[in-house]
């Protein structure tokens, strides 16, 4: 069974209406949250569909071309869930931020040796020419790189957001 190449992964938040547009499905979905933050946007959508998890918790890191993601469960004594840094290439123009998911992201679960994810969709992609190779090269050096500084971290994914100047606390806290 091979793995099927969907069309690029396009999102678009706009900061003024607090929603994030998904440009493959033409779907659209209001955010709980939707911030502007000096390292880059934070933002929380709810997810009704998922029975397990309440809403999807998502920071924006354009600079490091990396969007850092959680699933909040729905129940309180659920497991913890690994965060998950996506390669992204990301742009602004202050109002509109455009995401493109480069498909191939670490798991960062927490205690425990961070690993590399989406290998065959990121792989699928290339070979079917959905990802540019600029993409493909940037998704690369992005998960290698910051592969690289959590083993130097002891995969510890609150020691390498205060490494990279981000003191606020991840995951953000159940409201």
């Amino acid at each position: 069974m091979g793995t099927a190449i969907t069309p690029q992964l396009v999102d678009i938040v706009d900061t003024f209406t607090s929603s994030r547009s998904y440009v493959s499905t033409g779907t659209t979905r209001r955010l709980r949250t939707c911030q502007v933050e000096r390292w880059g946007l934070r933002t929380e959508c709810p997810t009704p569909d998922d029975p397990f998890h309440d809403a999807e918790v998502t920071w924006l890191l354009p600079e490091l071309n990396l969007r850092l993601t959680h699933y909040r469960p729905r129940s309180r004594h659920a497991r913890a869930n690994p965060s998950e840094l996506t390669a992204v290439r990301a742009t602004s123009d202050g109002r509109y931020w455009r995401t493109t998911d480069l498909l191939l992201g670490l798991a960062a679960p927490g205690g425990t040796t961070a690993r590399i994810v989406r290998c065959e969709e990121f792989a699928a992609a290339v070979a079917g020419r959905v990802l540019y190779v600029e993409d493909a090269d940037l998704a690369l050096c992005t998960v290698h790189k910051t592969l690289e500084e959590f083993s130097r971290l002891r995969h510890d994914l609150s020691r390498w957001l205060a490494h990279k100047h981000i003191f606020d606390v991840w995951p953000p806290f159940d409201r």
